[in-house]
This record gives structure tokens, sequence and C-alpha cells, in this order.
């Protein structure tokens, strides 16, 4: 998986918009949609909330977590533990590229809430850096990935996978094979 198809993932997630026009419901595969009237909250799909905000026919408001004082609880708290902490959405940076490229004149102190996912997602990437190097040292079979976004595990996936491939070959050339040991008898 890409990050494009991480992004086309992300852009399920719900988001509030207040729209500045009429529907009725909109009948969807994936589910039903509205109705939408002038100046009331409707939750819907981030793919139609930025649809919508490019065509001006809403106001987005930012997800609950995306909010300076929140974040710097997040990026704080991932500082301080040695293991990967729980993040506000499973599509925090995804969501925060889109509605910051899409909306950010909809939301509040948006280059503040930019600094802060760019230092989480630094931290976490440092963090999975870290763990990466002490796998491969350790000769470990496995690994425990909790709390790490779909995103992340796109981003080291192909070096851990990589990584992994060339350990197993170097400890399968180091183990004496099945026929040797069986000339010794």
């Amino acid at each position: 998986m890409d990050a494009a198809e991480v992004e086309f993932l992300a852009e399920k997630e719900l988001v509030t918009i207040i729209p500045n026009f009429s529907l009725d419901k909109i009948y969807l595969i994936g589910g039903n949609l509205g109705p939408f009237n002038p100046g009331l909250p409707v939750d819907v799909p981030l793919w139609l909330a930025v649809n919508l905000k490019q065509r001006q026919k809403c106001r987005l408001l930012p997800p609950e977590w995306m909010d300076v004082e929140k974040l710097e609880q997040v990026r704080d708290q991932e500082r301080k533990e040695e293991t990967f902490t729980p993040v506000p959405s499973p599509y925090y940076m995804e969501l925060t590229k889109l509605l910051l490229n899409h909306a950010s004149d909809n939301i509040p102190k948006a280059d503040e809430i930019r600094t802060l996912i760019k230092d989480l997602w630094d931290t976490r990437m440092a963090k999975l850096r870290v763990s990466a190097d002490s796998f491969v040292r350790q000769q470990e079979a496995h690994a425990k990935l909790d709390n790490l976004t779909l995103m992340e595990i796109n981003t080291s996936g192909a070096f851990l996978t990589q990584a992994l491939n060339h350990m197993y070959k170097l400890r399968t050339n180091l183990q004496p094979s099945v026929s040797a040991q069986s000339q010794d008898f």
C-alpha cells in the first residue's frame, strides 16, 4: 500500500461541515448523507467536505482533537513515553494535511496546528527508527506495532521488510544445511 492509498482511506473519515445550501438526503453506496440545511452542522466524509469547500458550498469544522492545547498534550505525552502512545485519530497526519491544504481559513491557529502535527510525526518517526534499529540489532523475529498508524507503518514498511529479508538470508546461510548434517552420520 502506498501513501496515496492510505490518503484515499483517510478520505472516508467523517468531518463536520456547515453547509450554505439546502438539499435532501443523498443516498450513496457507503451510506446516506444529509439532509443539508444552511447553518446546521452535518457529518460527511472528508472527500465530500473538501469537494464542497472547494466549490464554496460549506464551512468545515475542525475535528475536536485538532486543537492547539490538545495537540500539545499529545505531543508532550509522546515525547515522555518510550512506547508509542495512542494518537488522536488513526489518520491524524492525512486529515491534517487535507484540512489545512483545503480549509485552513476555517481552522483556528492553523499554522500552530501544522507545526504541532509535524512535531508529533517527527517524534514518532524517530521512535520508529530507534525501535527498528534495536529490532535489527537484537535479531528479533517479530515486533509489536501497537498504536502505529497506517501511514507510519507504510512509511517504514519497505525498509523493515527489506531488513527482515536480509536478516533471514544471513541466518539461513549461517546455519548448516540439512544435507551436510546427514553426511556426517
